[in-house]
């Protein structure tokens, strides 16, 4: 949810993603099925019905190694080309996939080229042995990995629910030789996100890694603690989720959707917000890190006193740390077996 640098990304301008009309799109279906049943006493005329459901196209594939490739793919909802970093055994055969979302600088960092998962993390060399399709999409910054309201001035037009849930899996599963299985996860922003897109699609994803997230958006501070985020990259968190007393917030509370995630594997981490020793320079954040994952540590128990009493279960951790990439990157190969078990896989 939150950045290890607050000021660094500021003022930078995402690329703008242009969105069409899903109106103009079941229009079109009714037209065709219509047209089909043909006029008065004429013989009705066989047509093949579009395809109601659009999926992302591929524009080009480059392998940086045996078993690392970058993809880009066209959104059909918003026609922007976005990039990914994909992570795949040297196997064929069939494979459940992996999701894992950035955090609140998504891209900014690599210049859009990377993720910050592959630069920042050994997750390349630990995936290596492990049967399982990781997709990394690059970019994204201050979005929360949703659907916005409406276009911002600074961030665009973000429409990343719809192209994660609805479009992308399809071309995933065809170009990766998926099996059908999926679980997702995320760090600081991509931690919401991550819990957000399990709960409002359960039958998507089987389970969900959470790394320093929000996911209560009942309280008004961690409204705000969300929405101050965004601000910070120079986006109105209203073009988002719309008012904080109101909106779609509700709707997107993990805490109002409990009961989706109780056949969920689900892993949650947060720090204390103070440095651990062990890990030396890499246990270092900035000035804010430690305030940050003490907002974090505050929601993560919010939310798992609300769990707890929905009878959710879930893997908590709760370890030494402040909010940046040192400790996330000891945090993923812990959370592996929950992740492995959700995919049915060792």
């Amino acid at each position: 949810m939150f950045s290890r640098v607050i000021d660094r990304a500021r003022g930078l301008r995402p690329p703008h993603r242009d969105s069409r009309s899903a109106i103009a799109r079941v229009a079109a279906v009714g037209l065709v099925a219509v047209s089909a049943l043909g006029v008065g006493s004429g013989a009705a005329v066989a047509r093949p019905a579009p395809d109601p459901t659009p999926t992302a196209t591929l524009l080009t594939r480059t392998a940086l190694g045996p078993q690392h490739d970058i993809i880009t793919v066209r959104d059909p909802d918003t026609r922007q080309a976005i990039r990914l970093e994909i992570l795949h055994p040297r196997s064929t055969a069939p494979r459940p996939t992996l999701y894992l979302l950035d955090g609140i600088d998504a891209g900014v960092y690599t210049g859009f080229q990377r993720s910050g998962w592959t630069v920042q993390t050994g997750i390349e060399r630990f995936m290596a042995d492990k049967d399982v399709t990781v997709v990394l999409p690059i970019g994204g910054t201050a979005s929360y990995y949703t659907d916005w309201r409406r276009p911002d001035p600074v961030l665009g037009v973000n429409k990343w629910e719809t192209f994660l849930t609805r479009d992308l899996p399809p071309l995933i599963e065809k170009l990766y030789s998926g099996n059908g299985r999926s679980a997702i996860g995320g760090l600081s922003m991509g931690a919401t996100s991550a819990m957000v897109l399990a709960a409002k699609h359960p039958d998507l994803y089987r389970g969900v890694m959470a790394l320093s997230g929000c996911f209560d958006f009942g309280p008004p501070a961690y409204r705000q603690a969300v929405a101050g985020t965004v601000a910070t990259r120079g986006g109105n968190p209203e073009n988002m989720w719309g008012p904080l007393d109101g909106g779609d917030w509700a709707a997107n509370d993990p805490t109002r959707r409990l009961s989706a995630l109780k056949d969920t594997d689900i892993y949650i981490v947060s720090g204390n917000g103070l440095p651990d020793p062990r890990l030396g320079l890499r246990g270092l954040a900035s000035p804010v890190g430690g305030f940050l994952e003490g907002v974090v540590l505050s929601c993560t128990r919010s939310f798992q006193a609300k769990a707890q009493r929905a009878g959710v279960k879930a893997t908590y951790e709760f370890r030494a740390g402040l909010h940046s990439w040192g400790y996330w990157a000891e945090d993923l190969p812990r959370a592996w077996p929950t992740i492995a078990r959700s995919l049915d896989i060792s």
